[in-house]
């Protein structure tokens, strides 16, 4: 059993991760149906007044079906508070994905039935793991052909070396589908008997897989398949431990078919009843705890023009401990300023409500012209400053030029906007005039252009820059570090603070300069301090 605390509302603040194409963006839609955020089936998908509760909202999201940028959902159900940090797909967005992935608590993974374990799934796990994050996954689309339930228990037990707890079992895959047994309460999910094949709420309590019940539901051979694989199944598995799934070592695993609506239920139920109420947060002074008096909190994620025609800029926090209350001030270490949070928000996804109050595990929004940005800490006690939260060294390099000149200022304004967001940095070479863009991936540079063209109306293009990797420069002696640069200029740059970038051809080039310069530290990760 599960200790919860007491005094303050109860809260489960979890992201989804999948690979692209999993289905991450419909079981999104169906957790906030269920959770009574949205009223109809499709309206994530929708067009007008229906798209209210969307995670995909940016044009180049909507061309292209993926996630680019990560939402914040809040829902409620029974009683919980559900915050669901949505998180890009795409791998070239990982930055993104880190940095959302130290915001919640806990993890849904999904995996489709029919490829399993995918590339851009095991990097996300791989992140979890890092962070002790506990995980229960939900297998997808077992209503079409894919494969077979062992073998996806196997797969995730072998690949990800995590033990795995079936708390379901489908009846049959694909054309021969006939529902989901619930193994932890004996209960048969069936689909509905018109030609839509949803799950319309029609369950049937049964006393064992023995129960000749059973029989009056399901087909012969569905009801010997069942009994058979579902019998070796709970022998074979280990049962449900929740030390082992908060401890990160165990995975509670549900089937189901998010389109189909199977096995939705059961997943609120499993992160309401298991995952983790809010956690303590790393600092530099040691772990804070949820019920610390004062009101702490991080910026995990800026986003501008969420409404192009407000021109608007939330900063996303995390609160870590505390009570906070609209309009107090908090503290900006950072700065050394304090700044006063009178228009708080809180996100039912592209919906935005004012937020009186917030509590651990809360994602509020904060309005704000540039003042805060990924990785500030906001506190109440100025000895706190979290940690975590880094920038990572770009894996490609651009030129920008612009197709009109005289437009410099407002592109200058837009990649100030967006290396603030985390989404892009910038960095001006000490020789030359055109600024460099560091990407991770390829597709950062298309939502760029998209984005420059749609809400800064600015032209540009990239084009190849003489460098393909770059690292932040540091020193134990500020003389050795100001040689350095000195001899080097025309390899080193400075990003948006003014720290020193150094800039190589290729990884031979940066081997070579750390080799020659030991008492130059060349960092491929910055922390915001």
């Amino acid at each position: 059993m599960l200790n919860r605390p007491t005094g303050r509302p109860d809260r489960r603040t979890f992201a989804i991760i999948s690979h692209p194409d999993a289905g991450k963006t419909t079981l999104t839609e169906k957790l906030l149906l269920f959770g009574g955020a949205i009223h109809l089936a499709g309206e994530v998908k929708a067009r007008g007044q229906n798209r209210r509760a969307r995670s995909d909202w940016m044009k180049i999201e909507q061309q292209r079906g993926i996630s680019v940028t990560s939402s914040v959902m809040t829902f409620e159900h029974e009683g919980v508070t559900f915050n669901l940090l949505d998180t890009p797909g795409h791998e070239d967005f990982s930055e993104d994905t880190y940095r959302t992935l130290t915001a919640v608590d806990s993890a849904v993974m999904v995996i489709d039935a029919a490829r399993g374990i995918e590339a851009q799934t095991r990097k996300l796990f791989e992140v979890c793991r890092l962070r002790n994050v506990p995980i229960i996954t939900f297998i997808n689309k077992v209503d079409r052909e894919g494969k077979e339930p062992f073998e996806l228990l196997d797969e995730v037990a072998d690949v990800l070396a995590l033990d795995v707890a079936p708390m379901s079992w489908p009846v049959g895959m694909g054309g021969t589908f006939e529902g989901i047994y619930d193994l932890a309460n004996n209960r048969l999910n069936l689909p509905a008997k018109n030609d839509s094949g949803h799950f319309e709420g029609e369950t049937i309590k049964v006393s064992g897989l023995d129960d000749p019940k059973l029989g009056d539901f399901v087909s012969p051979e569905g009801v010997e398949k069942l009994r058979e694989e579902a019998s070796l199944a709970m022998a074979a598995y280990p049962s449900f431990d929740a030390d082992a799934y908060l401890g990160g070592d165990l995975t509670p695993v549900f089937f189901g078919s998010a389109l189909k609506e199977f096995g939705v239920s059961e997943l609120i139920q499993a992160l309401g009843a298991f995952a983790p109420s809010p956690l303590p947060q790393p600092t530099s002074k040691g772990p804070v705890h949820p019920d610390f008096d004062a009101v702490t909190g991080f910026i995990f994620k800026v986003q501008a023009n969420m409404n192009p025609q407000h021109r608007d800029r939330v900063a996303f926090m995390r609160v870590c401990s505390g009570r906070f209350r609209r309009g107090m001030k908090l503290l900006q270490p950072s700065t050394g300023k304090s700044i006063a949070v009178h228009s708080p928000i809180l996100f039912f996804a592209q919906n935005r409500e004012l937020a009186d109050e917030a509590f651990p595990g809360d994602i509020i929004g904060i309005p704000n012209h540039g003042t805060l940005r990924v990785g500030d800490t906001l506190t109440e006690d100025e000895a706190i400053q979290f940690t975590g939260l880094p920038n990572f060294a770009p894996e490609i390099l651009r030129r920008v030029v612009l197709t009109d000149p005289t437009k410099t200022k407002q592109l200058r304004k837009a990649l100030d906007d967006m290396a603030e967001e985390g989404v892009t940095q910038v960095f001006y070479p000490s020789l030359g005039a055109n600024w460099i863009v560091g990407v991770v991936g390829q597709l950062q540079l298309d939502v760029l252009i998209s984005r420059l063209e749609a809400e800064y109306k600015v032209d540009a293009r990239f084009e190849p820059s003489p460098w393909n990797t770059a690292r932040w420069l540091a020193a134990d002696n500020a003389a050795d570090l100001k040689a350095f640069v000195d001899t080097h200029r025309s390899a080193v740059a400075t990003d948006r603070d003014g720290a020193p970038v150094f800039m190589a051809k290729d990884l031979w080039e940066l081997n070579f300069h750390e080799g020659r310069n030991p008492k130059i530290r060349f960092t491929a990760t910055k922390e915001r301090s």
